[in-house]
């Protein structure tokens, strides 16, 4: 793949403030100039950042339905009415049941949780999950990372005795569902300062308000909060502002002192002798907790999340693993599969957008096939597998194009959708499926602009191997928790020369790691470069190149600093 490289030169005005807030903060400028770029041009902006305040968190109950949902939770729990929380099967929705269930069990027993079966009663609220409901005597539904689309299903639930408090993220319809309280900073009548919770995120707010309604300490939340950093990392929404706050003192929970279920997780992943980061959930942690839902029942999840005894959690974790091992190889098989047909595709011609439909492929590992079709092609891609009469799809979108609004214009041929700007879910009538798809690609085509599906990496400094070093590493750490809206910084270099040590490596030779100098300094740095194998042969030349790369510690020789090539770009 050939990136574009869009290098992200500073104005004179932003050298000069990040030459003057490198002075105050003592970090160099090649930093501060990322600071600048963030729109944070003082020092006590910079410390703000640096380090994230609880105090810093945003009153819950400027959220809309706030005193609502705060009101009809007391009033259940003081006529002890049945509670049940219910939640979606992916990381952000188990996450949030077990925090919401986790935080109220510690002051009221009549209470559990629910997450429906993928392939029984698919996405969001069921009517089999409401009539469970009903033989259990709940009266009240909390509903997390799901149901702001649930029209039917709530008036169902009204109809028989049921109110709902919906705690939801994605986009709402023009209309609302009947609920008691709707909480989701994304309504387009909430004032709520910051739109990007994740699902886990609101269910934090609410046991926020609901603690400060109840003169319970704040500190009783804390321990929750590695829930958080799993589901914003996992869930990828942005890690700006309160996000950003509640990751990373997530993010110390984990590592530190995190509850006993995401302990077991933490050592089946392999990960108890290291920092965990970001990275580390959204490709570890984040996987093996969707892994129940994809192949099995989430609940299993969320019984692994909510246990209180470590030897039982981790014999859990264990078996959740295991569905974890299946799922890479049906996840294998169909993007092998899928790749396939794109290919074939690709030789007719050469759309704007993919849309696959095969109806033996696994419902619960469409979302991750398309996620890699749309990592390998650069191009908005659906998804799809036969459901009984219907079928279902997931779409994920490239940088700058809203899928989201792609699939609303074809609302009248779907069942339900439902997601944002760049992954959304779907169902649809089977015999409805080639007209979903010619009218998806003349939207995709009349909409889409080159920029959106050209392969780009964004250069945020160029520098020279003699900038780098230990001081610069753990700086650029202070920048952490990484992920959308705060990316890790992405760096270039220009001119470097194979030392003479590289060499190809990997399983199937299909990386290189490189030991690589630049022609200002005599400083030697490793680095990797994973699925790059194919520039081994002119690496080895010795003729020069340029490399685009993020600065990473070393995990097998700690304390030292090694460089994670992103692209690499031969001299004409």
């Amino acid at each position: 793949m050939n990136f574009k490289w869009n290098i992200d030169a500073p104005t004179e005005l932003q050298k000069s403030q990040a030459e003057e807030l490198s002075e105050k903060l003592n970090i160099s400028p090649i930093l501060t100039a990322q600071l600048v770029k963030h729109g944070i041009t003082t020092e006590s902006a910079a410390k703000r950042f640096f380090r994230p305040q609880l105090s810093d968190l945003i009153n819950p109950f400027l959220m809309k339905d706030m005193d609502l949902a705060v009101d009809r939770l007391n009033d259940a729990i003081g006529h002890k009415e049945r509670i049940l929380v219910y939640g979606d099967y992916d990381v952000d929705g188990c996450t949030a049941v077990a925090l919401v269930y986790k935080f109220l069990q510690q002051f009221y027993s009549n209470i559990d949780y629910y997450i429906p079966d993928r392939y029984d009663e698919g996405y969001g609220v069921s009517k089999k999950g409401i009539d469970f409901a009903k033989e259990q005597g709940v009266s009240l539904i909390i509903i997390l990372d799901c149901g702001i689309k649930a029209h039917e299903a709530i008036a169902y639930a009204k109809s028989i005795g049921i109110d709902f408090i919906v705690c939801d993220h994605h986009v709402p319809d023009d209309t609302l569902p009947d609920a008691y309280a709707i909480l989701n900073p994304k309504r387009v009548d909430d004032t709520y300062p910051f739109k990007h919770l994740c699902g886990c995120g609101v269910g934090f707010k609410f046991m926020q308000a609901f603690a400060k309604n109840n003169g319970i300490p704040f500190s009783k939340l804390i321990s929750l909060l590695d829930l958080c950093a799993v589901s914003i990392a996992a869930d990828l929404v942005e890690v700006t502002d309160e996000n950003r706050i509640l990751a990373y003192h997530g993010l110390k929970m984990l590592n530190q002192t995190p509850s006993l279920g995401v302990r077991a997780i933490i050592d089946i992943c392999g990960l108890n002798e290291r920092e965990i980061t970001m990275s580390d959930i959204m490709f570890k942690i984040g996987p093996l907790i969707n892994a129940s839902g994809r192949m099995e029942n989430g609940r299993l999840s969320v019984d692994l999340l909510v246990q209180k005894d470590y030897a039982v959690a981790l014999s859990m974790a264990k078996h959740i693993d295991e569905y974890n091992d299946q799922r890479r190889e049906v996840d294998k098989q169909m993007t092998e599969e899928a790749n396939h047909i794109v290919e074939q595709l690709e030789k007719q011609q050469h759309p704007q957008c993919i849309v696959l439909c095969d109806e033996n492929w696994t419902k619960g590992v469409i979302g991750i096939v398309a996620s890699r079709l749309t990592e390998m092609y650069f191009r908005p891609t659906i998804v799809l597998t036969r459901d009984g009469q219907f079928a279902t799809g997931s779409a994920r979108s490239v940088s700058g194009f809203d899928i989201y609004a792609a699939i609303k214009s074809c609302r009248d041929l779907l069942i339900n959708f439902g997601g944002h700007t760049y992954a959304c879910g779907m169902t649809i009538r089977w015999e409805d499926v080639d007209k979903f798809k010619q009218r998806f690609q003349q939207y995709v085509k009349e909409h889409i602009k080159e920029q959106h599906t050209e392969p780009t990496i964004h250069v945020d400094s160029v520098i020279d191997f003699s900038n780098i070093n230990k001081r610069l590493y753990h700086d650029l750490k202070r920048f952490s928790p990484f992920g959308p809206g705060n990316t890790k910084p992405v760096f270039a270099t220009r001119g470097v020369y194979d030392f003479g040590t590289s060499k190809v490596v990997g399983r199937n030779q299909e990386h290189i790691k490189l030991e690589l100098v630049d022609s200002k300094s005599p400083t030697v740095m490793n680095g990797i470069a994973f699925g790059q194998a194919q520039s081994a042969r002119y690496i080895k030349s010795r003729r020069s190149f340029d490399i685009a790369y993020t600065i990473e510690e070393n995990i097998y020789k700690r304390g030292s600093v090694q460089l994670q090539i992103e692209d690499i770009h031969f001299s004409e």
